[in-house]
């Protein structure tokens, strides 16, 4: 799937599409990111989510999902009667049939991502260019990073 033309302020390239999700849409409500970057190994949206609004209780057949919590605060429940606070950065993974709904509880709109799919990982695949080792070495093992320049 390639990025679709319904978002012009998308940047695709030989490959890639970036964007801001503000490029998606406006308003509360979802940003269907999928679809806007030409994503097709998975689901994925962001959610804007006013204050005091929640998404209501939902499940899946099939896929499972993972929610990351970019700004504001969110309480998650589940059909289990569990409640977790989500702050910025906080994650939660979701079976596909666990019903769950999320709440904004703060007094700022909440943005938050949710990717979703289905049969497993694929593992580890990625390859280096040559020449891109010693960055690789630097992100993985910080006391391997050459020194800054100066």
């Amino acid at each position: 799937m390639d990025a679709s033309n319904d978002y012009p302020r998308v940047t695709t390239g030989d490959g890639y599409a970036v964007a801001h999700y503000d490029d998606l849409g406006e308003g509360p409500g979802f940003r269907k990111v999928r679809r806007g970057l030409g994503v097709n190994a998975f689901g994925v949206n962001v959610i804007v989510m006013p204050p005091g609004i929640d998404s209501g209780f939902h499940y899946h057949d099939e896929q499972e999902e993972l929610y990351f919590i970019h700004r504001g605060t969110v309480e998650m429940e589940f059909g289990d009667g569990s409640v977790h606070r989500l702050s910025e950065g906080s994650m939660a993974r979701v079976d596909p049939a666990t019903v769950r709904k999320l709440r904004n509880v703060g007094d700022v709109d909440v943005v938050y991502l949710c990717a979703g799919g289905k049969e497993g990982y694929v593992g580890r695949d990625g390859r280096l260019p040559p020449g891109e080792e010693h960055t690789v070495a630097a992100l993985h093992r910080p006391s391997a990073a050459p020194p800054p320049v100066e």
